[in-house]
C-alpha cells in the first residue's frame, strides 16, 4: 500500500512555494526516515494514529515519544548498538493527543527496579492527564529472537480539571516536571507522579528550561511568564518579547552546553534568550515562517523546520551568525520518503537531531549534520 502523503507538485500554490525557497530537497547532511516498528518483525502504527507530536531522549540515546490522531500511542525507541526499533508501549485510554513526554527513574513506590520511566501528558474526552509506563531495557542487542514483557500504563489523573495540557518538560536532573494546561501551571515528581497545581497562567505554545534553572513560556502575545522551582514563585508577564510578530505559539531549542534558548517569531526571525541577560537582537531569518520544532547539536548549531504544510529545514550557525535553508526533508536510505510536517525535535546521544513526523504514517527522522571543515 502506498502510504506517502499526496502532493500535487504542479499546482500553482506549490510551484510558487518552491520558487520562493532556495533549495527543493535536503542539500546538506543526511536524513533517515525510520518507521514506528521493529522492521521485519512488527508492523508500524496505524496511519491515522502515528502523528508524532512529542519526543524526549535520555543521555544514553533512548528516545521516548507520543503520537496523536485517532488514538494516541506511547513508544520507546533505540537506534544505537544492534537495535533499530520503535516499540509501542500502549494506548492511553481515550487519548487522542500527546502534548509532551518526560523521562525519569522510577521510585520504590512504583514497584519497578532500574531503567527509565516514561511520563506522558495526553489529552482526550477525559481531559488533560498524566500517564506513565516503565520502559523495557533497550541496551541489549536485538537480533531475531527477542521479546519484551507487556507494559502497563498507569493513569495519574487530570493535571487541571477540565483543561487540556499544552506542554510539559523535565528539569535538568529529571527529578520533576513542569507543565501548563490551558490556564494553569503544574508540577509533578517523576519518580512518583502526583500533580500539584501552582497557579494560573496564560499558556500558549511550548515551555522551556532556561539557563539558570527557571522555566519560561509565552504569556499572551507580548511577554513570557517565569517560574522559579527553588522558590515556587510564578511571575506573569515577567519578560517582554522582542519587537516582532508573536501571534504563533512559540517553539524553543536549548543549547545543553550553555543553557541558551532559541526561539523565533511568526515571520521566522530568530532570537536567543538568556535567563540573566534577556533576549538578543534578531540573529537572522528563516526562509519561511513560522518556525516549528528545532534542536541544538553539540557544536552549537541549531537545526529545525520552518513553514506550514511543506516545511523546509534550516540551520542557524552562531559562529557565522548565518541562517541557511536546507530544503524539504527527503530520505533515500532503504526507501524513498518525503517529510512535510514535523511535531517535535530532540538532540540524540551522538549529536544527531531526531525529528518526529506529524503526519499519517509518521516516522522518526534522524538527521546527521554535515561535519564542517576545520577553519584556520
Amino acid at each position: 500500500m502506498d502510504t506517502e502523503p499526496k502532493i500535487d507538485w504542479h499546482s500553482p500554490k506549490i510551484q510558487a512555494y518552491l520558487k520562493a525557497v532556495s533549495r527543493t530537497f535536503t542539500n546538506e547532511g543526511t536524513l533517515v526516515a525510520f518507521p514506528t516498528c521493529f522492521p521485519g518483525m512488527t508492523v508500524p502504527m496505524p496511519l491515522e494514529e502515528s502523528h508524532i507530536t512529542a519526543l524526549e531522549v535520555t543521555p544514553d540515546g533512548i528516545i521516548f515519544g507520543g503520537t496523536s490522531g485517532r488514538q494516541s500511542h506511547l513508544f520507546v525507541a533505540a537506534m544505537h548498538r544492534l537495535t533499530g526499533i520503535v516499540f509501542d508501549l500502549g494506548t492511553p485510554d481515550g487519548a487522542t493527543h500527546c502534548a509532551a513526554v518526560c523521562w525519569g527513574s522510577p521510585g520504590p513506590a512504583a514497584g519497578e527496579s532500574g531503567g527509565s520511566r516514561l511520563l506522558a501528558f495526553v489529552n482526550g474526552p477525559r481531559g488533560g492527564r498524566a500517564v506513565s509506563s516503565p520502559a523495557p531495557d533497550m541496551d541489549e542487542d536485538l537480533i531475531q529472537e527477542w521479546g519484551f514483557d507487556d507494559r502497563k500504563l498507569t493513569d495519574h489523573g487530570e493535571c487541571a480539571p477540565g483543561e487540556p495540557v499544552v506542554h510539559a518538560i523535565a528539569d535538568a536532573s529529571h527529578k520533576f516536571a513542569v507543565g501548563v494546561t490551558a490556564g494553569h501551571l503544574f508540577t509533578t515528581d517523576l519518580a512518583a507522579p502526583q500533580i500539584r497545581v501552582v497557579g494560573e497562567v496564560s499558556a500558549k505554545g511550548r515551555i522551556a528550561l532556561a539557563s539558570r534553572g527557571g522555566f519560561v513560556g509565552q504569556d499572551g502575545g507580548a511577554h513570557l511568564w517565569h517560574y522559579d522551582p527553588s522558590t515556587r514563585a510564578l511571575q506573569g508577564q515577567a519578560v517582554k518579547l522582542p519587537e516582532g510578530s508573536w501571534d504563533h505559539p512559540l517553539s524553543w531549542a536549548r543549547d545543553a552546553q550553555t543553557g541558551l534558548l532559541y526561539t523565533a517569531d511568526t515571520e521566522g526571525r530568530l532570537f536567543s534568550f538568556d535567563e540573566s541577560a534577556g533576549f538578543s537582537g534578531p540573529l537572522g531569518r528563516t526562509a519561511l515562517g513560522p518556525v516549528g520544532p528545532m534542536a541544538v547539536t553539540f557544536d552549537g548549531r541549531v537545526f529545525g523546520f520552518c513553514g506550514d504544510e511543506i516545511a523546509n529545514m534550516f540551520c542557524y550557525d552562531p559562529g557565522l551568525r548565518e541562517v541557511s535553508n536546507l530544503g524539504v526533508a527527503a530520505s533515500v536510505i532503504e526507501r524513498r520518503r518525503y517529510g512535510y510536517v514535523f511535531g517535535d525535535a530532540v538532540t540524540g546521544r551522538d549529536g544527531e537531531i531526531v525529528f518526529g513526523e506529524n503526519d499519517n504514517g509518521g516516522h522518526l527522522w534522524i538527521y546527521f549534520p554535515r561535519i564542517r571543515s576545520a577553519r584556520a
